[in-house]
């Protein structure tokens, strides 16, 4: 079965303006032989000198327009048939003038301002039947990124890059954050009991050792005498007074809870409003979570992280994609209610594209000149010529009418200065 050709109609288009430009060309040449039959006079040489004018600058501009994509009547002339000549050399030019001049930063920017980014995005998470899928296929490569990052040479990055990211001048603002949920929540004071239960299990599990070292210290400071007599004594004091206050700590009534909460809410206050503080926990973070043991503590972590992710994607009603899901979901609302949020996710797609446009111009550049450079010869004349072969007729037709005025306007002005024309 013959395929419709899809550019019948630039066809038809550019066979019609061809033959107005050549029918406009066989009338100059029809009015020049014409006029070598009329009786000689003024009018008759301003008639001849138009249409000889006319009919040559239609000859000139036919020329012109033929010399670009073939030999004039296929007689090989020195710089004629210039783009498949050149073939290769204009798929450079054209592919260079795109990458550089086209596809530029502004034009991006332009684009993605157009394009409302965050407005896309919000819609398409904001619609189940779209998310859902994504959220299949975010879940589902989730174990093969993890397993990744467990490359030896992916682990040292993210092993350097981490610390940098969470130990950085923002990093304080994260931990005030974190923290003014646990407060309004009153989960500080439930790490606050934790600390005190496993104090209180240290004590009972190290009382032996601690009570020595006690009376070894009394024994120092009083001598082999005070520490014989009074030594095991001070130790079973301060013990039961150590414990006594550990039991006293109590959610409502402890002193020193309320202490701590005044303490953590102006740490929490201080690290909002005070940005060398803020800096100093962000420092603080950084050393910590590059500690070796620290680091292994977190891969550790990590590796159990991916297994269970793997386990749960193998189940038929596994919790990740719900997860993933209503983490879509999430981010789209975010996207509609934060202005701040939009104004981010523009200018992050915005310098994530300009990053990769240096890269990307040069393989479109290589990309057309590539395509171009394999178009054979028919092909680049049958393409060229119709997208531009009709205003290439308009360049003859002009040419014709051009010449055929000046023609006239110079018998005339010769005529009239000089009493004849000659030209």
């Amino acid at each position: 079965m013959i395929k419709p050709d899809p550019d019948l109609l630039a066809r038809r288009t550019l066979r019609r303006y061809r033959g107005y430009a050549s029918s406009l060309l066989g009338l100059m040449a029809a009015l020049t032989l014409g006029s070598y039959l009329l009786p000689t006079g003024w009018w008759s040489g301003l008639l001849q000198a138009a249409a000889r004018a006319g009919f040559i600058g239609g000859i000139a501009d036919w020329f012109a327009v033929t010399a670009l994509f073939r030999h004039p009547l296929g007689i090989p002339i020195p710089h004629t048939a210039i783009i498949p000549n050149q073939r290769e050399r204009l798929g450079q030019a054209l592919g260079r003038f795109i990458a550089n001049h086209v596809v530029t930063g502004q034009e991006v920017s332009n684009v993605l301002h157009q394009l409302d980014l965050p407005n896309i995005l919000h819609r398409f998470l904001a619609d189940p039947v779209a998310a859902h899928p994504a959220a299949v296929a975010l879940s589902s490569t989730l174990p093969k990124l993890l397993a990744t990052v467990e490359d030896g040479r992916a682990r040292r990055v993210v092993a350097r890059i981490v610390p940098r990211i969470v130990g950085g001048p923002a990093g304080g603002a994260v931990v005030a954050r974190a923290l003014h949920g646990m407060v309004e929540g009153g989960r500080h004071q439930e790490v606050f009991g934790f600390i005190l239960g496993q104090l209180k299990v240290l004590l009972a599990n190290r009382e032996d050792v601690l009570r020595h070292a006690i009376e070894e210290r009394v024994r120092e400071q009083g001598g082999r005498l005070v520490g014989w007599a009074v030594g095991a004594s001070v130790a079973r004091r301060v013990l039961a007074l150590i414990n006594s206050e550990l039991d006293k700590m109590s959610p409502d009534g402890s002193e020193l809870r309320a202490a701590f909460d005044e303490w953590v809410r102006r740490e929490i206050d201080r690290m909002e409003t005070e940005p060398k503080r803020a800096a100093e926990v962000g420092a603080a973070i950084r050393h910590l979570v590059a500690h070796e043991t620290i680091q292994a503590w977190l891969w550790d972590i990590w590796a159990r992280l991916r297994l269970t992710l793997e386990a749960d994607l193998a189940k038929p009603g596994g919790r990740t994609v719900a997860y993933v899901e209503g983490a879509l979901a999430n981010l789209g609302a975010i996207l509609e209610a934060d202005p701040a949020a939009r104004t981010r996710l523009e200018v992050a797609a915005e310098a994530i594209l300009r990053s990769l446009l240096p890269g990307a111009q040069i393989r479109i550049a290589e990309f057309i000149a590539q395509v171009i450079a394999n178009w054979d010869t028919a092909t680049v004349i049958d393409r060229l010529e119709l997208r531009v072969g009709r205003d290439l007729q308009y360049i003859r037709m002009n040419g014709t009418i051009v010449g055929f005025l000046i023609g006239g306007l110079l018998y005339a002005l010769l005529d009239t200065l000089l009493g004849h024309a000659s030209f």
